[in-house]
This record gives C-alpha cells, structure tokens and sequence, in this order.
C-alpha cells in the first residue's frame, strides 16, 4: 500500500468533473414522492438484547415502494435520547444482532441502524431485508444491479430507504435531533440521506463509496468499484449508458444538495475508496459547516477509534 492518488495539497482543491443531470432533483422528488404515497406502517417491537445499559427495539419501515426495510432502534436504557444517529451500513453487510452496539446509545443517543436491502451476505455483519427488485444481467455484487436506467438501478431502492428512514427517526424519536452516519457504502448512503431526507441536523461520513465513480474506476482496481470495470468489459457498448446512470446516484452530486453541517474522514491509502474520490464529495458540499479530517498512513479502515472519539465531540457540540 502506498499514496497512489493526488497530492494532499491538491486534494483539498479537488473539484470532480461529475455533472449534474438536468432532471436529478425532478428525478429525487417524484421517486421520493412515489414512495412516501407508498408508505405503511411502522412497527417497533421490543426484544431482549441480553443488555442493562441499553435497549433495543426491532423496527420494520416502509422504504421504496412500501417494501419493508428492518432496523434496529437502539437508545439508553433510563434517559430519555437528545438526538438521534441514523446509520447506514458498509458494503455487503446487515444490520447484525440486537446485543451488537456502537458507542452512540451508551453516549446518550438513539441509534437507528438500518439494514441494506439485498445485502447482509458479508460475514461480518447479517442481514434481515429482501430486494424484492430484479434486473438484467449485472456483475456479481451490488453495483450493476439494474445499471441500465436510473429508474432501476440498485442504488435507487437503497437511496430512498434511507431517506425514508430520517422519517421513521422522528417518529420514534420525536423532537430531537436527527444525524446520519456510516462509513464506506455506509458513507455513501449517509450523504444520499442527508440530500434528500428532510431537516437533517447534521452528517457523519467516514470514506465514504459511491463518490465521483468516472475517477474511482479509473484509479483504482480494489472491489467494489472493479464490479462496474467487469460489468463494462462484458458490455463494452454500455460504457455511456452506464456513467448516464451513475450521475444520478453520485455521491459528488448529492453532496450539492447537502446543507446540513457534517464531518467527513479519508485515508490517504484508501485504494477501496480513492481520496480523490472522497475530496469531490467533500468540495462539493453544500454547506460551509464542514470538517475533513485526513489519516495519511492508513487505507480503507481510516481513523479507527480514534475518528468516532472526534464525531462524539463534533456530535456532543451540536445538541
């Protein structure tokens, strides 16, 4: 491992060249829209998660198209939550078990954990949703699934999930404060929340994927992004059609209607998520409110336990 991409300096100058469609907030709103109309019930149920500091409930939300999308709502056993964290998940994992925690519920806060639909296949992590959606032929994993249109790409179902999902944090935690989270894909999902959820307080993004993917797949060879270079050396007549899609699910781009204050972390050895990658999503935000803190000598795990001592006290700042 070692620094593959653009200089630090010129990192933090980095603008993508990413292009935003002509119709991408038209194609939020009525997919946004659809779905909400779609909306069901939402189900919490306590479960006993073998802890004293802690409880937790499961939690079933309607997500795109009304599918169900399970979560679990984590939040401190004897006080009441100040806010709420609404975390995505990083690529090929599941929400896990419910005596599974993060430092959020013991730090005071609720913690809504929600699931990737048609993931959960990672061995670190299982998880609990179907992707009821199929799609023409794509390459293994997640990130051609569907890839000919926007209307039926992956990432459009995954998206509005977790846009949906800053609506169930209010339901189950009404009045405080709601941030998103997560890191790699998790990061990724967290920035398309963040966009196109409503009243979001704040965001959370450690290295995050789905960034500036005309740069990724052409500077780096790590998977994920390697699906759509397999895909594309199938589909050598797709090559356009394709990156016509991407635009629409672009980190970079979402970023632009992001407003809310956030933090973000890169590695400057990420070869999963290239810096570069990572510093157009963060130029291209929409707020003034942002902070990037940079780990020189590590790859995709990034700051460790070190960056979420920094989030709690960014966090811990704002409520």
């Amino acid at each position: 491992m070692a620094h593959f991409d653009l200089p630090l300096a010129e990192l933090r100058g980095r603008h993508s060249d990413q292009v935003v469609p002509d119709d991408f907030d038209e194609f939020w709103a009525s997919t946004l829209e659809g779905s909400r109309a779609a909306h069901g019930e939402t189900y919490a149920r306590e479960v006993d998660n073998g802890l004293t500091l802690v409880d937790t409930s499961d939690v079933t939300f309607s997500g795109f198209a009304g599918d169900p999308i399970s979560a679990w709502y984590h939040r401190p056993a004897h006080a009441d939550p100040t806010a709420i964290v609404v975390e995505f998940i990083g690529y090929s994992g599941g929400r896990g078990f419910a005596h599974q925690q993060s430092e959020w519920a013991l730090a005071g806060y609720g913690h809504l954990k929600v699931d990737t639909r048609g993931q959960g296949y990672g061995q670190w992590s299982p998880g609990d949703t179907a992707d009821p959606h199929g799609s023409d032929p794509a390459a293994p994993g997640s990130m051609t699934r569907g890839v000919r249109s926007p209307e039926t790409y992956f990432y459009r179902r995954v998206f509005t999930d977790a846009a949906l999902a800053i609506d169930v944090a209010r339901e189950l935690a009404p009045g405080v404060p709601v941030f998103t989270a997560g890191g790699s894909q998790g990061g990724g999902i967290g920035i398309a929340a963040t966009a196109l959820g409503e009243g979001v307080a704040g965001a959370i993004i450690d290295v995050p994927f789905l960034c500036d993917f005309p740069r990724a797949t052409s500077v780096t060879d790590a998977a994920p992004y390697s699906e759509i270079v397999s895909y594309l050396t199938a589909h050598r007549d797709r090559v356009d059609e394709t990156f016509r899609t991407l635009q629409y699910f672009d980190g970079v781009n979402l970023a632009t209607r992001a407003t809310a204050p956030t933090i973000f972390s890169v590695a400057l050895m990420d070869q999963v998520c290239p810096p570069s990658t990572v510093f157009g999503a963060f130029n291209a935000w929409a707020s003034d409110d942002r902070q990037i803190e940079v780990y020189p000598y590590n790859g995709h795990e990034g700051g460790g336990a070190l960056q979420r001592r920094i989030q709690l006290d960014w966090l811990r700042e704002r409520v």
